[in-house]
C-alpha cells in the first residue's frame, strides 16, 4: 500500500486520540454526532451575510483555537464546520462552506474574497511571505485546509513515520485538498508551496515560528501577543513578518514547547522557563499576569557555538585579553562574568569553559540548560519548578549543595540570582577553585553590592565586614560584559578583587573598553586599553606554568 494511502483514511472513521493529551469531550461528542447522522446547518439570512461582509471583509467563523500538532487528534475548533459525511467511495469531502446556502447577491463577493485571502500582500515591488498576511480572511482559510488535512490522515499510522518522510505526505495531502475541495482559489505554484509548508509547520512544528527558528541571523524571538512578533538581529530589533491566529494559537505553540520538557503553564503557574531542543532558552507568561494575552520571548543559540576567536574577530575583546582570559581559566581562577541583561554573559561563559581540561569533572547548574560544554566529562543538572499542588520544587541552592558531593572539580552555576549565591561562595572557598558563575550587574561594584544582598536574602547571620571578606576570598576576577547602543556586544571590563582596606573590598581593573561617541552610521567608536599594571594573578598562573608577558599589560590602545 502506498504511503500516501496509508495516510488517508475514510471520512466515516473517527481519528485515533494519541495517549496522553487530553481531549474534550463535548467537541467530540459533538464531532462523532456529525459523523454519525448527517445534521442540517443553520443557514445564514442574506441580512446577516451581507452586513458582515461590508463590515469586516471577510468571511465568516465561528471562533476558537488554532489547528493544534499532531497530538491533537481533533480539528481546530475554529475551523469545524458541520459537514455531512462522505459518501462510501471515500470521496473527499466539499469545503465547510458548500454546507452553508450563500445568498446569490453575495457570492461572487465571498470568491472574491476567499480568492484575495490565498493572496500575499504586497508592499512596492516586494512581495510579503504568505506568512504574514493582512487579511484575516487568509488565517481562516489555512485553518479550514489544516482542519481538513487533519481529518484525512491517519494519526496513529502518522506516529511512526520519520518526520522528514511525513513532512512530504502532508506536503502531497495539502495539494489534494486544495486541487479537490478549494479549486476555485487560484494559486500559482509558489503560492501552494507556501500553504503547505505551513500547514506542515503547524503539524510538526512551532507554527509561525519555523521561519524564524531557521533563520541564523535572528538571536531573539519575541511575541509580544498573537499580533505583534519582533526578532533581534545584529543587535537591532525588527518586526517580523509573522503573527498567530489568535490567543488560543499562541497558547498551543507555548503548551507544545514548555510540555516536551515535561512543565506546564495555566492559570495557577502561568509563568515557565524552557528550552527548545537546539538548546534556545524560553520564557512564557500567560493571563492574567500578561494584559495583551500570551507572551513569549526566545533566546536563541548557535548549533555552532561562539568561540574566543569568534569574539576578537568581532571585535568584542582584544587578543591580548583573550589571551589573559585563557590562562585564568587554567590557572583555577574563580571568575564571575556580569552583564546587564542580553549583554553576553551566557556566550562568554561557554567561551571560557573551552579552556577547562578535558581530564576534569564538570558539574554544571543551571534554571533551564542552555551551556553548550564541548567537554566529555559533564554532569548537567536542571532546577525543577513545584507541581500543581506546590510540592517537589528544587531549587538551583538544592543543587549546589548536592553537587559538592559529587566530586566536581569545577562547578558552573549558569546564574546566580538569590540565596544559591551563598552556597555557590562556599563552594569557591572550600577546594573547588576555577569555578564559573554569572550574575546581572551593570559594573563591576554593582556585582559585589549584588552579591552581598543575595547573601542576606539567604537568611546568614553575619557581619557586613565578614560577609565582604568571605566575598573577597572566593571571587578572584569579574569579567564585565555589555551591549552597546548599537547592538553590539563588547567586554568592558576585566577587574581583579585584591583585598581589602579598611570596610571597602579593593579592586584593580586589568583592561576596558571607553567608548569616545557614535559614528554617523549609528556605530559606537571607543577603543580598549590595558591599565599598565601587572595583576597580582599573575603570580598564580605563572606557578600552574601559564606565564603571561608583561607587555600584554601596557597601556596601549586598541581601536574597536
Amino acid at each position: 500500500m502506498k504511503l500516501a494511502e496509508r495516510l488517508m483514511r475514510s471520512t466515516r472513521r473517527t481519528p485515533a486520540p494519541l495517549s496522553g493529551v487530553p481531549v474534550r469531550s463535548e467537541d467530540d461528542a459533538l464531532e462523532q454526532a456529525f459523523r454519525r447522522s448527517p445534521q442540517p446547518a443553520t443557514p445564514r439570512t442574506p441580512h446577516t451575510d451581507s452586513a458582515h461582509a461590508e463590515t469586516t471583509g471577510t468571511v465568516s467563523a465561528p471562533a476558537g483555537t488554532h489547528p493544534p500538532d499532531m497530538r491533537h487528534a481533533s480539528a481546530p475548533a475554529h475551523a469545524r464546520q458541520p459537514a455531512a459525511p462522505a459518501e462510501h467511495t471515500g470521496a473527499l469531502q466539499s469545503p465547510p462552506d458548500a454546507d452553508v446556502p450563500a445568498p446569490a447577491s453575495s457570492g461572487a463577493a465571498r470568491t472574491a474574497m476567499r480568492q484575495q485571502a490565498f493572496r500575499p500582500a504586497r508592499s512596492g515591488n516586494s512581495t510579503v511571505s504568505c506568512a504574514a498576511p493582512q487579511e484575516e480572511g487568509y488565517y481562516e482559510a489555512k485553518a479550514r485546509v489544516h482542519a481538513r488535512v487533519l481529518e484525512l490522515m491517519d494519526i496513529s499510522a502518522a506516529e511512526h513515520l520519520n518526520p522528514e518522510v511525513l513532512g512530504t505526505e502532508i506536503r502531497r495531502l495539502v495539494e489534494k485538498v486544495l486541487h479537490e475541495e478549494y479549486r476555485q482559489i487560484p494559486l500559482n505554484s509558489q503560492e501552494r508551496r507556501r500553504v503547505a509548508e505551513e500547514i506542515q509547520h503547524e503539524i510538526l512544528g512551532l507554527g509561525p515560528l519555523e521561519p524564524l527558528l531557521a533563520d541564523p541571523s535572528v538571536s531573539d524571538i519575541l511575541v509580544n501577543n498573537y499580533r505583534q512578533v519582533y526578532v533581534e538581529r545584529g543587535g537591532k530589533l525588527h518586526k517580523a513578518g509573522v503573527r498567530f491566529h489568535d490567543d488560543e494559537h499562541l497558547r498551543q505553540i507555548i503548551d507544545r514547547i514548555v510540555s516536551r520538557i515535561g512543565r506546564r503553564v495555566d492559570e495557577s503557574s502561568p509563568m515557565v522557563d524552557a528550552r527548545l531542543a537546539d538548546g534556545s532558552r524560553v520564557n512564557a507568561i500567560i493571563p492574567p499576569l500578561a494584559l495583551d494575552g500570551p507572551s513569549l520571548s526566545i533566546r536563541r543559540f548557535s548549533k555552532d557555538p561562539l568561540e574566543l576567536e569568534d569574539l576578537i574577530r568581532f571585535k568584542a575583546l582584544t587578543p591580548e585579553m583573550g589571551e589573559v582570559l585563557r590562562g585564568i581559566v587554567k590557572a583555577r581562577l574563580n571568575i564571575i562574568v556580569s552583564g546587564g541583561t542580553g549583554s553576553g554573559k551566557t556566550t562568554m561563559l561557554n567561551c571560557l569553559s573551552r579552556f577547562v581540561p578535558h581530564d576534569e569533572r564538570i558539574v554544571t547548574i543551571e534554571d533551564a540548560a542552555e551551556l553548550q560544554l564541548k567537554q566529555e566529562h559533564v554532569v548537567r543538572l536542571e532546577t525543577r519548578p513545584a507541581n500543581i499542588e506546590g510540592h517537589g520544587e528544587i531549587t538551583a541552592r538544592d543543587l549546589v549543595k548536592n553537587c559538592l558531593r559529587m566530586r566536581p572539580d569545577r562547578i558552573i552555576v549558569g546564574e546566580v540570582r538569590s540565596a544559591e549565591v551563598l552556597d555557590m561562595l562556599q563552594a569557591m572557598n572550600t577546594g573547588h577553585d576555577g569555578s564559573l558563575t554569572t550574575i546581572h550587574a551593570n559594573s563591576p561594584r554593582d556585582c559585589l553590592m549584588r552579591l552581598e544582598t543575595m547573601v542576606a536574602m539567604s537568611g546568614l547571620n553575619i557581619s557586613t565586614l565578614s560577609l565582604k571578606r568571605y566575598i573577597t576570598s572566593a571571587v578572584d576576577v569579574i569579567v564585565q560584559v555589555s551591549r552597546l547602543s548599537d547592538g553590539s556586544r563588547k567586554l568592558t571590563s576585566l577587574t581583579e578583587i585584591t583585598g581589602m582596606e579598611g570596610e571597602a573590598v579593593t579592586m584593580q581593573e586589568i583592561f576596558s573598553f571607553r567608548q569616545t561617541g557614535v559614528g554617523q552610521d549609528g556605530k559606537v567608536t571607543g577603543s580598549f586599553a590595558g591599565a599598565g599594571i601587572r595583576p597580582r594573578f599573575a603570580s598564580r598562573l605563572a606557578a600552574a606554568g601559564i606565564p603571561l608577558d608583561g607587555t600584554l599589560f601596557e597601556k596601549g590602545m586598541e581601536q574597536a
